[in-house]
């Protein structure tokens, strides 16, 4: 047991009450990550090479954003908690109690990019790419928003900058929500940025998807190591963590796709 350790500041979840009504940090956090990612998607496509509009960000955001909380909802019941909700199934529409998986998100986002790409008669990975560089934004602010709730935190620790979570034990625990917040966010994002600049190539279509699911399944499948495991799952098939698990199919899609890119490109450079 470490002499020193931080105390967890004591964060109330709720920013703003009137009556009834409460403004939560968990949902300021959504509202940000998508009105931030809007933004950037709409920049982005104003430069050469891209099919999509800005006019047509408004109409797509609204996808990502029905995808996002319907899948995020689902994946959480499935993945996290299928046995509680079997029981009580009303209480899978609270989505205002919390509870969101970014691997059920994910795949909501997917299903309703590729309805929108559809409709508007434009390949799916046109969208998919655009979506994958505004992602990282939301996923930073999700994690400061976990940290002030004070909730998926770190497993035990004796570095100086442990941290004692009042719902946690008298133990200090890595912030794991930091290092992902990190990781996951800010990194992330300038890599998918870096990458962004390059000019706009149709034969390119689904790299930036194919590195953000790499890059994402690469950062959470590390940071598992410092975040408790969820309590009702605990370690699973050969010591890995539900997250980890999920996180193995996404980097082998991620890398399908950025292989398929690099072949594509390399058909059409000259002999």
């Amino acid at each position: 047991m470490p002499l020193f350790a931080l105390a967890f500041p004591n964060f109330d979840p709720v920013l703003i009450q009137i009556g009834p009504f409460a403004i939560r940090w968990y949902a300021l956090a959504y509202i940000a990550g998508i009105l931030l990612g809007w933004r950037i998607v709409r920049r982005l496509v104003q430069r050469p090479g891209w099919l999509l509009t800005p006019e047509q960000i408004d109409d797509m955001v609204f996808y990502a954003t029905l995808g996002v909380i319907l899948g995020g909802r689902l994946g959480y019941v499935l993945f996290y908690y299928p046995g509680y909700f079997l029981q009580h199934p009303l209480e899978v529409f609270a989505v205002w109690q919390g509870g969101m998986s970014f691997h059920g998100g994910l795949t909501g986002v997917i299903v309703a990019l590729a309805v929108f790409a559809r409709k508007h008669r434009m390949p799916a990975f046109e969208v998919l790419d655009a979506a994958a560089v505004a992602t990282p934004p939301g996923l930073f602010f999700g994690r400061i928003a976990n940290f002030i709730n004070g909730e998926l935190w770190g497993r035990t620790t004796d570095v100086p900058w442990g941290m004692v979570f009042p719902r946690a034990g008298p133990e200090p625990r890595h912030p794991s929500q930091l290092y992902e917040a990190g990781l996951e966010g800010l990194v992330l994002f300038a890599v998918m940025l870096l990458l962004a600049r390059r000019p706009r190539r149709p034969e390119e279509r689904g790299l930036l998807s194919g590195v953000f699911l790499i890059g994402y399944a690469l950062a959470r499948t590390s940071l598992e190591l410092f975040r408790q495991p969820d309590a009702q799952l605990g370690f699973l098939v050969g010591g890995l963590t539900m997250g980890q698990l999920l996180s193995i199919p996404m980097f082998l899609f991620g890398v399908f796709l950025v292989v398929r890119a690099r072949r594509r490109v390399s058909r059409l450079r000259p002999a």
